[in-house]
């Protein structure tokens, strides 16, 4: 059955939860389904692994909005889970950011992340990052809850990169900021410690937080629980598939090549059912003739 109200309105619903919801990033429609196959309540979709897995290119601001869009839109198709989009700096000025968020809403993304940084951007925990001054943060924020007042059915995540360069307390002003300026979530990038990690959570507004947890970054890979305890609503885990997943591609290639065991797989009919066919099949049945 598929689920009821916007996808905007069911994440709110799970954001006023008193609990963690551990978030899998995807990168297309098929690995968002594989999110929802195994029980998750919410997804993120990746911008790093979305350039990755689409560009083969770095997530150094080489995609487009249009290409980033046009995944958002094969994956939100894809399932019936409310998906968080990553839509970087918007794409350009306020009106870039005003269309961004529109695009995204209409997509079928129930959150739509706009950042701090300065085009083109970085991945979050890599070196070499800058973010734009406080004034042009504020307005990139504004056009994106504007955006959403006009009529954009999507919640606003404010993410900040100004820990990096700037230190702790210049992003939690940030964060401050943007949750005056009525953002929905808000997200303080690759905090150094668990230490920053309990500070954050204590000294920002009673807005739902979102940590982001890269394997091997910046940022301490506390578990659920202790995470949870913290008061975090969201853990994204953005690049666990895409590594995952490109492990196990290149064991296959190893094997394929008479260089070592494969991987485990799904059977033929399995793979079938994930894609889809059995009910391909069972709806094109009802179009026999009798």
């Amino acid at each position: 059955m598929p689920a009821q109200g916007s996808p905007a309105d069911r994440l709110r619903a799970l954001l006023a939860e008193d609990r963690l919801h551990v978030t899998p990033s995807c990168f297309d429609a098929l690995s968002a389904r594989m999110i929802e196959r195994a029980g998750f309540d919410l997804a993120f979709m990746s911008g790093f692994a979305v350039s990755a897995a689409r560009l083969g290119l770095p997530d150094t601001g080489l995609i487009s909005y249009g290409e980033i869009v046009d995944t958002g839109r094969n994956v939100c198709d894809a399932v019936d889970l409310p998906v968080i989009g990553d839509a970087d700096t918007g794409y350009g000025n306020e009106m870039n950011v005003r269309r961004t968020i529109d695009g995204y809403a209409r997509a079928g993304f129930a959150a739509a992340m706009i950042e701090d940084q300065v085009a083109p951007k970085r991945c979050g925990h890599t070196r070499g990052k800058e973010v734009v001054d406080r004034e042009e943060a504020a307005r990139r924020l504004r056009a994106a809850v504007d955006a959403r007042e006009a009529g954009a059915d999507v919640l606003i995540l404010a993410r900040t990169d100004a820990r990096f360069g700037h230190g702790l307390d210049e992003a939690l002003e940030r964060c401050r900021i943007f949750a005056d300026l009525g953002a929905d979530i808000l997200f303080l990038e690759a905090p150094q410690s668990e230490a920053e990690m309990e500070t954050l959570c204590r000294e920002l507004p009673p807005l739902p937080k979102m940590a982001n947890i890269v394997e091997d970054g910046d940022t301490p890979e506390l578990s659920p629980a202790r995470l949870e305890e913290m008061g975090f609503r969201i853990a994204a885990y953005p690049l666990t598939l895409l590594s995952s997943g490109l492990k196990a591609m290149e064991q296959a290639l190893a094997a394929l090549a008479g260089k070592g065991a494969p991987p485990p797989r799904f059977s033929f009919e399995a793979l079938r059912e994930i894609v889809g066919f059995p009910a391909y099949t069972s709806t094109l049945e009802t179009y026999a003739e009798d």
